[in-house]
């Protein structure tokens, strides 16, 4: 299965993300990188299970770099989490995939920052960017968002709009 040829499916986009285990291997940390391709008709499909440490440019850049010699086609658009490693990588290996934070880890983030007594209202506002119709209303609802909160907040978890549009449907 790890080794199966890709060169036959066409993923439209792909999701990265790393998971970590609490495994005593002394001060190393193990991750698991998880990919996930889905083809053009909706359909999710592992493509990738790799152990790696500590979600490094080095663990990626190999794991995509393994995936793109089976056969796999760069894909329009990679979701992934903050995590600087697959990012890097993923510049390295597939440069014209476009790039897109995941919004579930992204509205953690930034809901983690804010006090408690705001955080219902900045997850509805953050839905509403990311349930957007199109671009412009995601930018003008990103706008408000930012009027509201970024004076006191933005410097703690910065939201910044999204490089891919439309965002899949079948995303978040």
């Amino acid at each position: 299965w790890r080794k199966r040829p890709l060169t036959h499916k066409t993923y439209t986009y792909i999701w990265a993300d790393g998971v970590h285990f609490n495994v005593r291997l002394g001060d190393d940390r193990l991750a698991c990188l998880v990919v996930i391709g889905v083809r053009p008709d909706g359909v999710k499909e592992v493509i990738a299970l790799e152990d790696g440490y500590r979600e490094s440019t080095e663990s990626w850049s190999t794991l995509l770099r393994d995936l793109k010699q089976r056969g796999l086609a760069a894909p329009k658009l990679a979701i992934a989490d903050g995590a600087l490693g697959f990012w890097a990588a993923l510049r390295q290996v597939f440069p014209e995939t476009a790039e897109q934070r995941c919004w579930v880890h992204k509205i953690a983030n930034v809901l983690d920052k804010l006090p408690q007594r705001l955080q219902p209202r900045a997850k509805s506002h953050l839905h509403e960017i990311m349930r957007a119709p199109d671009k412009q209303t995601a930018l003008a609802e990103l706008a408000r968002f930012q009027e509201e909160y970024a004076a006191k907040y933005a410097k703690k978890e910065p939201v910044r709009a999204t490089l891919a549009w439309p965002w899949p449907s079948n995303c978040c």
